[in-house]
């Protein structure tokens, strides 16, 4: 049985288990940061931790590479933090425990921490090594990317210097991602104006359905509760006098939404229970195929004294039901990726206001800022309040990149295998670091990590050894 002291890289899996003997779960990078710090200060490297704990640890050039570009080596110090139901470890005090397993190191019943410590792992073995050929390097070590890219988000170009970017987060080896999408939260409201409702009340929830990642899976085509809650409402108010009690659906704004609750009240119910159900059958019907679990119950409920007015009650249901939901336009570079998506990821009221958030991708900058102008545009004649939050920028693929055209080709040269050349509908910290250091370029690529995000993550022990001899052959052409 292999023990985990045995594997190679010797150096890369020594420093991946110094990096989970510390907790570093997202938001909790204070320790892990600190001991970045150490260990330059110890080997006598130039080193800078901003205010937010990102660190940047610099090495100079070996001989040979003294006039060349410097590179600059980044990947997150954070994890994201999940166990097994029957876990008792605490993620704020214990180190990470781990196995290997069939040519695979495991956690024992929680993440890994491979996303994205193996790239760290990769560059604190690059520092330590004095036998490894390289233009001058700047490591960048970012926080907070697993919950919304805050440490990228915070990095300046003031002690940076390198002109190509090397991120490691990446979990398909042998995928070179070179674009990403940007993106926003389009955040609509509308005020709460409440009226008596009418004489009976129907509540329906929709369930069971499969959501998915809101940039990852949205050509996937699969059915979005809000959406479907909004075709049925849409019907009933088309076809008789309704008011809305109340509304909600989703969870987070970058999935697509599983679930919506509604209670409405009308006069006549029978009328109201024959729509939603006939509605109801088509969408069963459509959705056989992508949300075969998908559950619509309707029945009659109680009603409060209150609801929505009628003038907002339309309102919220127009606008939900005219927002775009769905993709909007593919790459004219990379075949099938997706280039521009919307998706509506929350609703949710209190007293004072209906919100509704949604989801904006796109690696072409206008056409964001033009989804953005629908939105607001239709919020406008629905009598809302359309305002963007969280935006970030979007990496757009650079077909003249040098590293687009190196890095692929070095990969298929050591391995006899086929570089995937490809981009990502989804948010990279590479996005903001590019509106930091315009002139940079970048790509993305990592060694294989299967399920990421969840007590199964584990990390391939070969692809490890390859990505990680590949690195130092792609530094050492980069001269």
């Amino acid at each position: 049985m292999q023990r985990y002291e045995d594997l190679q890289p010797k150096n890369v899996f020594h420093w991946f288990k110094q990096l989970n003997d510390i907790p570093r779960g997202s938001g909790n990078e204070k320790g892990v940061s600190d001991f970045l710090v150490s260990f330059a200060k110890e080997r006598g490297l130039e080193v800078y931790q901003d205010h937010l704990n990102n660190v940047i640890i610099k090495k100079d050039a070996t001989k040979g590479y003294e006039n060349s570009e410097p590179v600059i080596l980044q990947g997150h110090m954070d994890m994201v933090c999940e166990k097994t139901d029957d876990s008792d470890h605490d993620f704020l005090k214990d180190p990470i425990s781990m196995h290997v397993k069939d040519g695979y190191v495991y956690a024992d019943n929680t993440t890994l921490g491979a996303d994205d410590g193996i790239a760290v792992a990769f560059c604190l073995a690059i520092l330590d090594s004095d036998d490894v050929a390289h233009p001058k390097l700047e490591v960048l070590v970012t926080i907070d990317e697993e919950r919304g890219m805050d440490g990228a988000n915070g990095v300046t170009a003031e002690h940076l210097s390198g002109t190509r970017l090397l991120n490691i987060d990446t979990e398909t080896e042998g995928d070179f991602i070179v674009s990403c999408s940007g993106g926003a939260n389009a955040i609509t409201t509308f005020k709460s104006e409440k009226s008596e409702g009418l004489s009976k009340a129907i509540e329906i929830s929709l369930s069971g359905l499969n959501g998915g990642h809101s940039g990852l899976e949205i050509q996937k085509q699969n059915k979005n509760a809000i959406k479907v809650m909004a075709r049925l409402l849409n019907k009933v108010a088309l076809e008789m006098d309704f008011r809305l009690q109340e509304i909600s659906g989703g969870s987070k704004h970058n999935a697509i939404a599983k679930n919506a609750h509604a209670i409405i009240t009308v006069d006549d119910l029978d009328k109201a229970m024959n729509i939603l159900n006939e509605i109801g059958e088509y969408v069963r019907h459509e959705g056989r195929k992508t949300d075969p679990n998908l559950v619509l119950d309707i029945k009659e409920t109680e009603k409060t004294e209150f609801s929505y007015s009628k003038e907002t009650s339309q309102s919220i249901v127009k606008f939900l039901y005219l927002l775009i939901n769905d993709v909007i336009s593919t790459s004219q570079d990379i075949e099938g990726l997706v280039q521009t998506s919307s998706n509506v990821g929350v609703v949710e009221a209190d007293d004072e206001q209906i919100k509704v958030t949604c989801c904006v991708r796109s690696s072409v900058e206008s056409e964001l800022h033009n989804m953005f102008d629908k939105i607001k545009s239709l919020a406008y004649l629905t009598h809302g309040t359309t305002v963007i939050e969280k935006e970030y920028p979007a990496w757009e693929f650079n077909t003249d990149g040098e590293l687009a055209k190196v890095a692929p080709a070095l990969y298929e040269e050591m391995t006899g295998k086929k570089a995937n050349v490809t981009a990502i509908h989804a948010g990279l910290e590479c996005g903001l670091l590019k509106g930091v250091l315009p002139d940079c370029d970048m790509i993305s690529f990592g060694p294989d990590i299967f399920g990421a995000h969840t007590p199964l993550e584990h990390l391939g022990i070969e692809s490890t050894q390859r990505m990680y001899d590949y690195t130092l052959k792609l530094l050492e052409k980069l001269k």
